[in-house]
């Protein structure tokens, strides 16, 4: 009778399947890093309004 084993060893301290899966020396340093708040900038306007235009535009050109 064969001994059935995996093809991968898992670390049970990942808390995750997939970090499990992984090798230890590409899971170290991988702790979360921390989300800066969350801002708009004057940027993400133009963008938005860059965006907003085109997509009036385009909409405006299709219907008429």
């Amino acid at each position: 009778m064969r001994m059935r084993r995996s093809l991968v060893l898992t670390d049970e301290s990942a808390r995750h399947p997939f970090l499990a899966s992984l090798p230890p020396h590409v899971r170290r340093g991988c702790e979360p890093v921390p989300r800066k708040r969350w801002m708009l900038t004057a940027q993400d306007g133009r963008d938005f309004l860059m965006t907003y235009c085109a997509s009036f535009l385009a909409a405006s050109v299709f219907l008429f």
